[in-house]
């Protein structure tokens, strides 16, 4: 339980510290058209220090926004782009050896920059998509016998297409445990779209200049940990959370035969975390329900498994935490 800080003191400093979101979410939208929601989250997990995993079909602007948030932030950034013959070497780097002072030492791979970029992570096999695991989830890499810090802040933004089967891994579920946030990228507006076509014509070209650094990402971070959330707000994640497991517990038992398994303890972590970057987003420094629940659909929404008979029915994780939020009591 948090112990209840100087609110308006902590919302100054907030304001003081995050005096860059503005500009970065000005920039965010002089590239990218609509995704409102994409955008959001984006900075949710900047700020939180949560990796995201973003789905969508191909053409929705995923690559292009998690570049552009890279652009903004004046930080090291790099694109792995994930294909079957991917090595782990490839990802984390590997021991080389030099013929000329006959000693073997570390080449780093793509993984150590403070942005990386996992393009199509689902195109490459589990070992490949393993080798992010260590990096993910401890913020260090270990090649040989040497264990090697990554850079603060270090975050992971993977790509995945839901459409194509052939030529793709499915993620693990200890990998996807590892993301804070699922986003699901959607089509644009007929509006947003024709604004799409209209800029891609457009003769002038966009130049992004960084508006804050790592430092300032760094302090944000410390911030929000320091957000209050009230016992009760806590206890609310907390049934949330437990109730992907067992629904019947909140009154929900038809529910438990479509359910494998729920959220794990992480999810209520994640949760916390998000809803208080969401706190920070809205310039607050307490988080109110609603904070949480705006945020609960892509903190939970890849750690609900699924079994057949929910298949059959077709019945998605998204329906099964929308009837969790409508049964469960707002504090």
């Amino acid at each position: 339980m948090s112990q209840q800080p100087d609110i308006r003191r902590l919302t100054a400093e907030i304001e003081e510290g995050l005096a860059f979101l503005p500009s970065l979410t000005a920039g965010m939208a002089r590239v990218i058209v609509g995704q409102q929601r994409l955008v959001r989250s984006l900075l949710t997990g900047l700020l939180a220090g949560g990796h995201i995993l973003l789905e969508g079909v191909p053409g929705l602007a995923k690559t292009r926004a998690v570049k552009t948030l890279a652009a903004l932030v004046k930080a090291d950034f790099s694109r792995i782009q994930f294909t079957p013959d991917l090595l782990p070497a490839d990802v984390v780097g590997t021991v080389v050896y030099s013929q000329r002072t006959e000693q073997f030492s570390v080449r780093r791979g793509p993984v150590f920059a403070h942005f990386v970029l996992a393009d199509e992570i689902n195109r490459a096999p589990a070992k490949v998509q393993s080798a992010l695991l260590e990096a993910m989830e401890e913020h260090q890499v270990t090649i040989g016998d040497e264990t090697m810090p990554l850079p603060d802040p270090f975050l992971v933004l993977a790509t995945q297409n839901p459409v194509e089967q052939e030529g793709t891994y499915p993620l693990p579920e200890a990998q996807t445990d590892r993301f804070m946030l699922k986003v699901l990228v959607d089509y644009p507006t007929a509006d947003e779209e024709l604004a799409v076509v209209h800029n891609h014509l457009a003769t002038e070209r966009i130049d992004l200049q960084p508006v804050t650094g790592t430092q300032a990402i760094v302090r944000a971070r410390e911030l929000l940990r320091q957000v209050y959330i009230d016992e009760r707000v806590e206890r609310y994640i907390v049934e949330i959370v437990r109730a992907t497991r067992t629904p019947s517990a909140v009154g929900l038992k038809n529910l438990e035969q479509y359910v494998t398994y729920g959220a794990s303890p992480r999810a209520g972590i994640n949760l916390s975390l998000a809803a208080r970057a969401a706190a920070m987003i809205e310039g607050r420094g307490y988080v109110v329900p609603d904070d949480v629940r705006g945020i609960v659909p892509e903190v939970l929404r890849h750690r609900v498994s699924l079994t057949y008979e929910a298949e059959a029915d077709n019945v998605s994780a998204e329906d099964i935490i929308g009837r969790i939020l409508a049964k469960v009591k707002v504090p």
